[in-house]
């Protein structure tokens, strides 16, 4: 068994005990969930986030297209304290939309920077 599925156990672990302590006051990128809380929903994406090459599950594309509806909160969560912890390398992450078929991905949305975040 390698150490990935158990660190992304690891965070699951840590965000569900830090869920209590979510603001829910203010709205974010994502809402009122942390783009952490909502990157918990791109575990199925762990693979493809690894290889470009990869054709994601469908599980991970639902997810992807579920929270790519905001694009904002998308990105926040690829760049999120969360995904860097699970070892997502942002720049294979950003391929997925497209490796999903999304046709309503809105290419050309930066992301971090100068990452292009949906890429053609």
């Amino acid at each position: 068994m390698t150490m990935r599925p158990l660190v992304v156990l690891g965070l699951v672990l840590v965000v569900a005990a830090g869920v209590a302590l979510d603001g829910a006051d203010g709205a974010g990128e994502c809402g009122r969930a942390s783009a952490d809380r909502v990157a918990l929903r791109l575990a199925p994406c762990i693979s493809a986030a690894d290889d470009p090459q990869s054709t994601p599950t469908s599980s991970c594309c639902s997810a992807v297209h579920a929270i790519g509806q905001s694009p904002s909160c998308l990105c926040a969560v690829m760049l999120s304290g969360t995904a860097r912890a699970a070892g997502i390398k942002p720049e294979v992450a950003i391929t997925i939309p497209k490796r999903c078929n999304m046709a309503d991905r809105p290419v050309g949305y930066k992301c971090g920077g100068t990452c292009a975040y949906f890429k053609n």
